[in-house]
């Protein structure tokens, strides 16, 4: 069986992402040292689009990203992606997305839900009983030690005075 590649961005994806990314426009009224199409070509859209796609399928950290496998520097694919970011094309592209799988399938626009496990239930503490790691301990979470507070021995003093 082969190995799936989620990080590989398909011919019909990138057909969906190549008209959102922004073009990169030379702005009137500034002057610039050099022409237009000099110095260093920019790299491929598309191979930067797949390598940012790469860090965020796998999770691992820009400065991470295998140069050999892409062929672009990992500062540049992190330059473009907060340059994309800016101008929204993620969320573009979340958006078409969503609006393409509601024409497949159907969004219940009309009916949503929310469920969250993330936070205590205030009313469940009686039915449920202390928590696991906390029934060995012997005395109450909530109250401090018998230990006296700490406090400097002098409360001021200046430079010149010996400790």
């Amino acid at each position: 069986m082969p190995r799936t590649r989620p990080w590989e961005v398909s011919d019909e994806f990138w057909a969906l992402v190549e008209p959102l990314i922004p073009k990169k426009e030379r702005r009137e009224g500034k002057t610039y040292k050099r022409k237009p199409g000099a110095g260093r070509k920019s790299a491929e859209p598309r191979t930067v689009f797949s390598a940012i796609v790469y860090v965020l399928r796998t999770g691992i950290q820009w400065n991470a990203l295998p140069k050999e496998k892409f062929g672009v520097c990992s500062s540049t694919v992190h330059r473009n992606f907060q340059e994309w970011s800016r101008a929204d094309l993620f969320l573009q592209l979340w958006q078409k997305g969503l609006s393409e799988y509601d024409d497949m399938e159907g969004i219940a626009w009309t009916w949503q839900s929310a469920d969250s496990s993330s936070i205590e239930a205030p009313l469940a503490l009686e039915s449920v009983g202390p928590n696991p790691t906390d029934r060995g301990k012997k005395r109450k979470q909530t109250t401090r030690t018998s230990r006296r507070a700490w406090r400097p021995a002098i409360a001021y003093r200046h430079r010149s005075q010996s400790a």
